[in-house]
């Protein structure tokens, strides 16, 4: 079920890549908590952006002042990221197989991606990101309102697409049961939908 799952984000996002991209924009509410996020991250630090579909804003942003990661599922997404932001490095791979060194990366941020994994392997990717990040790195983690196990869209961007996620009592709970250190929570509008998702940066203690 999970394969199944995650070969259709991929190919939803596959077939919507173009769409979804023109959907971005740096003068969007939530970027103003990248921006927010950037200013806290070492000048030398190796960021990480897990779920980064076309690098654009996130990449793009945080490419021009670190050393930057993307990683996404949906091929079609990648080749879109590597026009958007040429000085990052892109890899096309499931995020939560990710297997970069112990204490790698300065930071990690994942906007709107994790809800896209099935939930039951959310406590073992944060678990990784956890181990990746170095001493005292910043994570700046989105998660879905509310405790859904599963929701389809027959028409995102003209794509299904899946969600599920946990309740934000629970990340929070699981954050701090893996070490993280909460510095800040809000609930951010979704520029897409009349929803809010719950926007949370961490630090390895």
């Amino acid at each position: 079920m999970s394969k199944d799952i995650k070969e259709l984000v991929r190919e939803g996002y596959n077939k919507a890549a173009k769409k979804y991209h023109a959907t971005r924009s740096e003068d969007l509410p939530e970027y103003k908590v990248l921006r927010n996020f950037a200013a806290k991250i070492g000048p030398r630090s190796k960021v990480l952006d897990a779920g980064c579909g076309s690098g654009y804003p996130v990449t793009t942003y945080l490419s021009e002042r670190f050393e930057t990661i993307g990683v996404d599922i949906s091929e079609e997404q990648i080749k879109l990221a590597k026009e958007n932001a040429p000085k990052a490095t892109f890899i096309h791979q499931d995020m939560t197989k990710l297997d970069f060194p112990d204490e790698y990366s300065g930071a990690i941020v994942s906007f709107y991606a994790i809800f896209h994994i099935p939930r039951e392997e959310h406590y073992e990717l944060l678990k990784n990101f956890y181990r990746m990040l170095q001493p005292k790195g910043l994570a700046l983690l989105v998660f879905s309102m509310g405790d859904d196990p599963s929701f389809f869209n027959d028409d995102f961007f003209g794509v299904r697409m899946f969600w599920n996620s946990y309740s934000n009592e629970k990340y929070l709970a699981i954050l701090e049961e893996l070490g993280y250190e909460i510095l800040w929570k809000e609930n951010v509008d979704d520029s897409l939908s009349e929803s809010y998702h719950m926007f949370v940066l961490t630090q390895k203690k």
